[in-house]
């Protein structure tokens, strides 16, 4: 398998953790859809992706509901996308990403985690060039479907990598091909399963089980943090 697919693989239950982290982050992610293109999925293809991940998770029917209405009503919350980037313990490499509606106690809880947890902030833009930003995209594989024709349907597309395992598909492609791969699929009629934005290290290091310890600690209190969608380390 790829380096992607085994990516995906070690860092799906991390990232999201349990349930009670997962269902805020889901629904912002619906919120920011629905503001900026309306509430209707059939015609937002952004909410059909920001829903279509939360069902992933099993985010009931009446949460995706809510968030839709929040983002709709004249007291919707107006979310800036805010990325900082660190190093944690035993140099890890860290870029975070946040969705806030109060950039100064966003950039201030993120300092706090990085200085309280063996960590330091880094400049803008200092570490970014470390991190491939991939557009990932998941679907069961049918018993009628020729991975190798639908590769050759999808290259067009922006297609880098096709890969199954235990009859999941996985595709990767650049992330500026998000768009043209998502009306692909729909185009040829997949149903997806899942459809998000990475960043995945270029240069990916290995860590002790000790270290890992101690940089989850970090990691952890990252992903607690109301503001933060999203967590990207160069472990291996």
């Amino acid at each position: 398998m790829g380096r992607a697919f085994e990516y995906r693989k070690a860092a799906k239950m991390k990232r999201w953790g349990a349930m009670s982290r997962v269902f805020p982050k889901l629904a912002k992610s619906i919120e920011i859809a629905a503001k900026a293109g309306g509430a209707d999925p059939e015609t937002n293809s952004a909410l059909r992706t920001a829903i279509l991940n939360a069902k992933a998770e099993n985010m009931p029917k009446s949460n995706v509901e809510a968030a839709i209405k929040r983002a709709t009503g004249k007291d919707a919350a107006n979310y800036t996308d805010v990325n900082f980037e660190g190093k944690g313990p035993h140099g890890v490499l860290i870029f975070v990403e946040t969705a806030t509606d109060n950039n100064t106690r966003t950039v201030a809880n993120v300092k706090m985690h990085f200085n309280k947890n063996g960590g330091s902030m880094a400049p803008t833009g200092s570490l970014e060039f470390m991190f491939d930003r991939k557009a990932l995209f998941e679907f069961n594989k049918t018993e009628d479907m020729d991975l190798e024709e639908l590769e050759l349907e999808l290259i067009d597309a922006g297609l880098e990598e096709i890969e199954e395992e235990e009859g999941i598909v996985l595709v990767t492609a650049d992330y500026k091909d998000f768009g043209a791969l998502n009306k692909a699929f729909e185009d040829i009629g997949i149903e997806l399963t899942k459809a998000k934005l990475e960043r995945i290290s270029n240069n990916p290091q290995e860590f002790t089980e000790e270290q890992q310890e101690e940089i989850g600690k970090l990691l952890e209190k990252l992903e607690d943090d109301d503001d933060v969608q999203a967590v990207f380390t160069n472990m291996a």
